[in-house]
């Protein structure tokens, strides 16, 4: 497959999937998914060319697993990061260590005033290893990478969820609980 395609594609499907589904006059349930079908149609009809081949292979291949299809593949849906409404029906588990986040420098002073809130999205979202919290600072310039005591969170009342593709979910995260 085309790379170009691939990930303007993943942007795309991020969008819909995740911000704006009426950008292409679509559907998504109370928890996120949309009809294949559907989805393939508006996109065309959008002139975002989208066929099963390349959305199958969007899905399968993107390195951060965004996007899951239920277990016929006849939905699809963002695995977390929304800013609309929806609920993804997670779980609450508990983390027996620390979490990470990654960030630029220019945050964290509003970081340490206010700690990590989730801002337009429904979660502040944690790695699970440093590699991927640098992963993701990385994305807007040189990485700061943050300590969050999630065991002492979790015991202090907070709660935490894994995604579907392994990323941990939270309200907010306090300043006390961070190490900067």
């Amino acid at each position: 497959m085309n790379e170009k395609i691939t990930k303007d594609t993943s942007k795309f499907l991020s969008l819909v999937l995740r911000h704006a589904p009426e950008k292409i006059d679509l559907t998504l349930d109370e928890n996120g998914w949309a009809n294949v079908d559907e989805l393939i149609t508006q996109c065309n009809k959008f002139h975002k060319k989208l066929d099963y081949a390349l959305l199958d292979y969007v899905v399968e291949n993107n390195d951060k697993k965004r996007f899951a299809f239920n277990e016929d593949k006849t939905k699809i849906r963002a695995s977390q990061g929304h800013s609309i409404s929806i609920e993804l029906e997670l779980k609450e588990v508990e983390p027996i260590h620390f979490l990470y986040h990654g960030t630029v420098y220019k945050f964290i002073q509003a970081i340490r005033k206010e700690g990590l809130q989730k801002m337009s999205r429904q979660h502040v979202h944690l790695s699970q290893d440093r590699e991927t919290a640098i992963k993701v600072g990385s994305r807007r310039g040189k990485p700061v990478i943050l300590s969050i005591n999630a065991p002492k969170m979790y015991q202090d009342g907070f709660k935490f969820y894994i995604s579907e593709n392994g990323v941990w979910l939270t309200n907010e995260v306090p300043a006390a609980y961070i190490e900067f």
